[in-house]
């Protein structure tokens, strides 16, 4: 792990309140007609199971998640929107519980255990591990109902998945520990495994009855397609979060504060710079996607249009979840978006762990 030279230490006085203006979405939104059941169902879920604490809870349940889960996957059986649901609380409950407000979160050396037992319960669900912990048993019964949906290869996958947004937690953490700002490079890196959207990318197959040929979905274009896909989630909810994370007095990364670091400007040109470099990944994906779609099966064909509608949902979750608007502090967030990009170009972004986008993959 390497760490940006001369770069400060991570201060959080930073009081600033930006107007986030509307952004780019070439994407229809969508959503499940049981939506506000399946938000229900959630809430309660995480009350039978207990996770995170009382207080965490309590905000968690009134910040629409089922929402979420249903824009994700709007023509899906009900009940594998659920599972979709009920994972999306349970990663909320690992990032906001143990890595932002536990005590393992500050020090990667107690995050890492934690993290590898879940791993190894989600992995093999009937081991006699951590039989009393909240967030072990109520992975348990994630497993068992997505086995009810999911082969056996689609399930390791989801498995391989979570291992790398728990490996990004952690490389979060050590940031966390040492109070340090990451250059942008391993930023981007950390960011799109933590933002947990690559653990969608399975559920985008069994949910719609398809499995995807591992030839087609690894090829460099696909690969990249869904890579692209967790960079504009993750973009777009540090855009939207910047509010909610500037109020916090506690340790956040966010890509508006670290391009602040990176360039030593103020929040408002790291703000446009950090929609600029969404916009400009968007434009790659258009592009890259109009050319495997050209020779995609049925089944790469439902999972490319998947990666466009997980875009579309955490951008219009983003823009109205309680989680990111604050009502009792307003955030300055858009009512709408807009299908004008403010960077059209077709050029690489100047982040070496995604040039490959561009270099590697033709269109």
């Amino acid at each position: 792990m390497s760490f940006h030279p001369g770069k400060p230490r991570w201060s959080q006085a930073m009081d600033e309140r930006l107007a986030v203006p509307p952004i780019y979405s070439p994407f229809q939104p969508a959503i499940h007609p049981r939506f506000a059941e399946i938000d229900r169902q959630t809430g309660e879920w995480a009350e039978k199971f207990g996770i995170g604490s009382a207080a965490l809870r309590a905000q968690l349940v009134r910040q629409d998640i089922g929402q979420l889960a249903a824009r994700i996957l709007p023509d899906a059986q009900p009940d594998v929107v659920q599972v979709l649901s009920d994972f999306v609380m349970w990663l909320f409950g690992v990032d906001d519980g143990c890595c932002e407000e536990g005590v393992e979160g500050a020090d990667p050396h107690d995050l890492m255990p934690v993290l590898s037992r879940l791993l190894r319960v989600a992995q093999s669900p009937s081991a006699a591990l951590l039989p009393d912990d909240p967030l072990a048993r109520s992975m348990r019964d994630l497993r068992a109902r997505m086995a009810l949906f999911a082969t056996p290869a689609q399930a390791t996958r989801w498995v391989e998945h979570l291992r790398e947004y728990f490996m990004a937690l952690v490389w979060e953490a050590v940031h966390r520990s040492r109070g340090t700002v990451p250059g942008l490079d391993d930023y981007t890196v950390i960011r799109i495994g933590d933002g947990a959207a690559a653990t969608v990318a399975p559920i985008l197959e069994f949910a719609y009855g398809y499995e995807l040929d591992p030839n087609e979905r690894d090829a460099p274009a696909a690969r990249a397609l869904a890579e692209m896909a967790c960079f504009v989630v993750s973009w777009d909810n540090d855009i939207f979060s910047f509010h909610k994370e500037n109020r916090a007095d506690a340790y956040v990364l966010n890509a508006v504060k670290v391009l602040r670091h990176e360039y030593g400007i103020t929040a408002e040109e790291a703000l446009s710079l950090a929609i600029a470099q969404r916009d400009r990944v968007l434009i790659r994906f258009l592009a890259v996607r109009e050319t495997v779609l050209e020779r995609a099966s049925p089944e790469l064909r439902r999972y490319v249009d998947g990666l466009g509608t997980l875009i579309r949902a955490a951008q219009d979750w983003g823009i109205s979840s309680r989680r990111y608007t604050c009502p009792d502090d307003p955030a300055d967030l858009p009512e709408v978006f807009t299908d004008v990009p403010t960077d059209g170009s077709a050029e690489p972004l100047p982040i070496p762990s995604i040039s490959w986008w561009w270099d590697d993959v033709r269109v």
